[in-house]
């Protein structure tokens, strides 16, 4: 199998622009998590923890389409094509801002009901109403992001894409320190400060991505609707694949918001930064993968497609799943010195345990995932995630009730492990079919064993011994290294292919899958 010279740079740097974005706002949330607790109380981080879920669940409403335009834009190589990804974009750009301006209108008449009837909080109803409207302005402001970052995407501009958000997440992040330490250390001052920089963000990125768009070309782009037909089918897949999938990651703090008290969903929410901070690969990899893909599927280099898939697949669980281990096994350490409550830490090892292993295989998941939306299967998410709906939603709801935050953490760990297997089998029934099995053995199963055996056993044996805390932890991230030499030097082909996404001049690459 081969992979291009043409190709293989774009994909590397894009993914190493995207690493360095995600990686940043992981840092930048780790290390203002203390100040936001010391500043406002876990009473009101947990209403915070309800303005991410929020936010998430409106992203719904994105239908697919910012995925839709990326693929247009991604596939478009002559100047004709580039002028209907722009009139594309212009025609979907009516609908998210309708919508945008729905849910800030929609926000602020339900904020009263959602403060007396639905939050368990010790904050008045009146400063808790003001502070779900402003919620729900700063979603409303945030809502059109996800149609301009696509566009840029699918031009392969994520190094523009990260540097804006890694100067957006600083301001918003950074700047709220001041405010809460010198202005107001209060939930209105928090989400002011959020609103002003969401309304700045919008309109710097839309700047940006019709800047690109734009290139060369002399034709206005214009309302067009035929656009809109030409993918809603696909779209459409998407949109019900991304309802489900918002649902999967965010419905646990919903339904926690209801079952506990906001101080409880303030710990849930602290172990799933933890949990989440996986993404800072896996969300780089997929942006990058995904055009890349789309590409390859437009010129029928399917061999390339599966190169990429299977050995990109290794790669990146080489590195989430000794990771995932580490953080499992040394939680209660980091937490300690995150937090500087150990209390709090003993109190979360399982739950945070329960969702990396959630996460991890969530993961693995992603690449299966840009497959099937680069061969315009977008059906095939849809019913996947029709079938884990079906056994999350009353898993979720039960565990809940009987264990209250730990159940909600088990339910993740249970369903993306029937996501992996169920996945997997219905994804290669369809594509790239006889390599299934391979793929989940070799490229996921091998990377996750090596990780349970020396990270995870050489970390609780290295604990058991009485070795002090920093000690072992050091340790261990050797551990975690030395997995990932592990499969990374037994793995046929893995170092021409890491070598090629960065080199900007190699010849052609072959290497068996």
């Amino acid at each position: 199998m081969t992979i291009t010279n043409k190709q293989a740079p774009r994909l590397g740097w894009n993914f190493a622009a995207g690493v360095a974005s995600t990686a940043w706002t992981a840092i930048v949330t780790i290390c203002t998590v203390p100040l936001y607790l010391h500043y406002l109380g876990m009473e009101a981080y947990g209403l915070i923890g309800f303005y991410t879920a929020l936010q998430a669940m409106f992203a719904v409403l994105d239908l697919g389409l910012s995925q839709s335009i990326n693929r247009e834009v991604a596939r478009a190589h002559s100047e004709d094509e580039r002028a209907r990804a722009r009139d594309l974009l212009h025609t979907l750009a009516f609908g998210y801002w309708a919508v945008a301006f729905a849910i800030a209108i929609g926000m602020w008449a339900a904020a009263p009901l959602i403060s007396k009837h639905w939050l368990s909080a010790s904050t008045d109803t009146g400063t808790l109403s003001n502070v779900i409207a402003l919620m729900g302005f700063t979603v409303a402001c945030r809502f059109p992001l996800s149609l301009y970052l696509g566009a840029l995407m699918g031009a392969r501009r994520m190094g523009l894409a990260s540097a804006i958000e890694i100067i957006m997440v600083a301001v918003a992040n950074l700047g709220v320190v001041g405010i809460l330490a010198k202005v107001s250390p209060t939930l209105e001052g928090f989400f002011l400060w959020q609103a002003l920089v969401a309304m700045i963000n919008i309109l710097l990125v839309k700047a940006i991505a019709w800047r690109v768009l734009e290139g060369g070309g002399t034709r206005r782009p214009r309302f067009d609707m035929t656009g809109v037909h030409r993918i809603w089918r696909f779209s459409a897949g998407l949109a019900v694949t991304a309802i489900l999938g918002a649902m999967f990651v965010q419905s646990d703090k919903v339904v926690l918001s209801k079952i506990v008290p906001l101080s409880d969903l303030g710990r849930y929410t602290l172990a799933s930064i933890v949990a989440r901070s996986l993404y800072v690969l896996t969300a780089p990899a997929f942006s990058a993968a995904y055009p890349q893909m789309v590409s390859m599927h437009a010129g029928g280099r399917i061999e390339e497609i599966a190169q990429l898939y299977r050995l990109g697949t290794r790669l990146l669980m080489a590195v989430l799943f000794p990771a995932a281990i580490f953080l499992a096994v040394f939680s209660t350490m980091i937490f300690t010195l995150w937090t500087g409550n150990p209390e709090l830490a003993k109190g979360l090892y399982a739950i945070v345990g329960l969702l990396l292993l959630g996460t991890a295989l969530n993961s693995a998941m992603h690449f299966p995932y840009a497959l099937q939306l680069a061969f315009g299967q977008s059906s095939l998410p849809m019913i996947i995630n029709i079938i884990l709906m079906a056994v999350f939603a009353p898993l979720l709801i039960l565990l809940s009730l009987r264990l209250g935050i730990l159940g909600a953490a088990a339910a993740w760990a249970i369903l993306n492990t029937l996501y992996l297997f169920l996945g997997t089998w219905l994804t290669h029934r369809r594509l790239l079919p006889g390599i299934g099995m391979r793929w989940l053995g070799s490229d996921v199963g091998f990377p996750l064993f090596a990780s349970l055996v020396i990270v995870g056993g050489g970390g609780l044996g290295l604990q058991s011994v009485g070795l002090p805390a920093p000690a072992a932890a050091a340790i261990g991230l050797l551990l975690a290294g030395l997995t990932f030499l592990t499969i990374f030097l037994s793995t046929s082909g893995m170092a021409e292919f890491a070598r090629s996404m960065f080199v900007l001049r190699a010849p052609p690459l072959s290497a068996k899958a």
